[in-house]
């Protein structure tokens, strides 16, 4: 596309972002006609002032206009802009359900491919392709939801059920990464009530460990403690047999409730449920995928980790992180999780004053899975952070970091 003239290339973006010429003129202070005569070449735009309002209203670098490559970090395309976000937020309130009564929906895809459009959506949030997951979420939800109200009363309508809580889940987990944080709570509170419906009391275990991600991301730590320990009782083993299933569920839920425990202050709650999800992880033996939770012994300790930090201690997560890192199974975690635990290990190394090592952490994410360091907010507060009490100039490395994730040096 950088061979096109720019009104061609203004045309491709108006169109990309579903914006009508009329729409895109008023946003300009524009006619219709004037913006019909740039698209077509008749009228030249040869004032870089009104190339940057034009960017401006259609939500891109303006570099894309002139043909040229973004100055802005080129991974960028990892992560996610303005229109869509908006996107997703129009698939989450969509109301198929109530509308099916006045007309006939969409025609729902097959079970069986649906089936394997959400298994790839969770292995794409699992290698941390936040953007590309992202950018192919809207299409998901609509998919998902039209399918559920096709099968609804249907001998299939609980596996269906069950297919769009995991897409409510996976939503509200790339949606909390971005830093969109109502969004995400808003899409974890639609997977609860959808498990329900699915009658899969695991899968309504994983939803509410959604919901506490995203209180606790929006700084409501006290109810995503609760919430989660009140599921994680019902889900306790007993005296019978308890399948490996319910058991990573469970301690998934114990180790998100240590997270809110740490978040507010109260480390005995937290080493409590560490100590029952470490009881847990044990029955499991090696860390596995269940349910999409990657729960077992190494998770175990990454949450400790994880969990000192939260607590402003990141001088005790030392050990813990040294000993994750000598496991066999470490490696073999999916990139989103490891990246992750170098991110928390970035923030602890710069609680205590270290901050070569927190840019290495930095940048050992980085190499594991950008998108994890260079989308997620928090990351952007460490790089800060790492910058602003460095002495002289940074590193090459974490400079050049710096300026991907777009974060001054």
């Amino acid at each position: 596309m950088d061979e096109l003239p720019i009104g061609r290339r203004v045309a491709y973006w108006r169109n990309r972002r579903k914006m009508s010429q009329q729409v895109f003129a008023d946003r300009l202070g524009k006619s219709k006609s004037w913006v019909d005569k740039v698209e077509r070449g008749v009228r030249r735009l040869d004032k870089f002032s009104v190339v940057h309002e034009i960017a401006d209203v259609l939500q891109l670098d303006v570099q894309l206009l002139l043909g040229r490559a973004p100055e802005r970090r080129p991974e960028s395309i990892n992560c996610v802009d303005a229109v869509e976000v908006a996107e997703i937020r129009a698939a989450l309130e969509r109301y198929d359900a109530f509308s099916a009564f006045d007309t006939i929906g969409p025609e729902p895809p097959a079970i069986f491919e649906m089936r394997k459009a959400v298994n790839h959506a969770w292995l794409t949030f699992q290698h941390a392709r936040y953007g590309v997951l992202a950018r192919s979420l809207p299409k998901l939800l609509r998919d998902a939801q039209a399918a559920d109200t096709a099968y609804a009363g249907s001998n299939d309508a609980r596996a269906v059920a069950n297919l769009l809580g995991q897409v409510y889940q996976i939503s509200s987990s790339v949606l909390r990464k971005l830093g969109e944080l109502e969004l995400a709570w808003l899409a974890a509170d639609r997977g609860i009530a959808v498990a329900q419906r699915a009658g899969d009391k695991l899968l309504a275990g994983t939803a509410t460990y959604r919901v506490g991600s995203a209180l606790l991301a929006l700084g409501r730590a006290r109810p995503a403690l609760e919430i989660n320990v009140n599921i994680a009782n019902r889900l306790a083993p007993g005296d019978e047999p308890t399948s490996v299933e319910s058991l990573s569920v469970y301690g998934m839920l114990l180790l998100q409730g240590a997270m809110a425990a740490a978040r507010i202050g109260d480390s005995a709650t937290m080493r409590d449920l560490l100590d029952g999800a470490t009881e847990a992880s044990q029955h499991v033996g090696e860390d596995q995928n269940h349910y999409w939770t990657s729960f077992g012994p190494t998770n175990v300790l990454l949450h400790r980790t994880a969990a000192c930090v939260e607590l402003g201690e990141g001088a005790a997560a030392l050990p813990t992180h040294e000993e994750a890192l000598l496991s066999p199974a470490f490696t073999a975690m999916m990139p989103e999780r490891r990246a992750h635990h170098f991110l928390d290990m970035a923030r602890g190394f710069a609680q205590i004053g270290d901050l070569e090592r927190a840019g290495e952490m930095l940048l050992e994410g980085d190499r594991l899975a950008a998108a994890e360091i260079r989308c997620r907010p928090i990351a952007h507060e460490v790089m800060s952070d790492v910058l602003r009490r460095t002495k002289g100039s940074p590193t090459l490395p974490i400079s050049e970091l710096a300026e991907h994730m777009g974060v001054g040096v």
